[in-house]
C-alpha cells in the first residue's frame, strides 16, 4: 500500500498554509527532477513538524537574489518542530547526514533526501538554504532563476 503525503499528515495530524501568488511564473527545468525537491522537503516537514501542528508553502518573486542572474522565483517550506541545532545546519546536505539518527530511522529516513535536494536545485542552478530556530521549528528555502 503506498502512502501518500496527504495519508501521512492525518496520521500526524497536520495542516497545511498554502500561499501562493496568482500565477507562477514558469522556470526552466526537469517537472519530474523539480517536483521529487518540494515532495521531500513537504514530507520532511510533515515528519519532523510537532504533531497537530502546520506546515507553511509559500511562493514569492524575487528581483534579485545573491548569486543569481535576474529575478527568480522563491519557495519556502517551513514546519513547526524542535528546529535543528545551528552547528549541524550546514552538514544537513551531506549524504547520510542526519541529525537524530534514531528519530530519523523511526520516521523512515536515509539522510539522502536533503541530499538530493541540494544537487537537484544545482543542476537547475538555484540556491537552497535552511533557517531554523530551536524550538520553532525550520523553513527550507528554494530560489530557482526564472530565465
Amino acid at each position: 500500500m503506498r502512502t501518500t503525503l496527504a495519508d501521512l499528515a492525518a496520521k500526524e495530524e497536520k495542516s497545511f498554509e498554502i500561499s501562493l501568488p496568482d500565477e507562477l511564473p514558469n522556470v526552466p527545468g526537469s517537472e519530474d527532477e523539480l517536483t521529487q525537491v518540494f515532495q521531500n522537503l513537504i514530507e520532511n516537514a510533515v515528519k519532523y513538524g510537532r504533531r497537530q501542528s502546520k506546515v507553511s508553502v509559500s511562493a514569492s518573486i524575487s528581483q534579485k537574489m545573491a548569486g543569481l542572474n535576474g529575478p527568480a522565483l522563491v519557495i519556502e517550506v517551513s514546519d513547526e518542530g524542535e528546529g535543528i541545532p545551528q552547528h549541524h545546519i550546514p552538514r544537513l546536505t551531506e549524504r547520510f547526514y542526519r541529525v537524530d539518527t534514531h528519530r530519523s530511522r523511526n520516521k523512515g529516513g536515509t539522510g539522502l533526501g536533503l541530499a538530493i535536494v541540494k544537487h537537484i536545485i544545482n543542476r537547475h542552478r538555484g540556491r537552497f538554504s535552511i533557517a531554523s530556530t530551536e524550538g520553532v521549528g525550520s523553513r527550507f528555502i528554494v530560489a530557482l532563476p526564472m530565465s
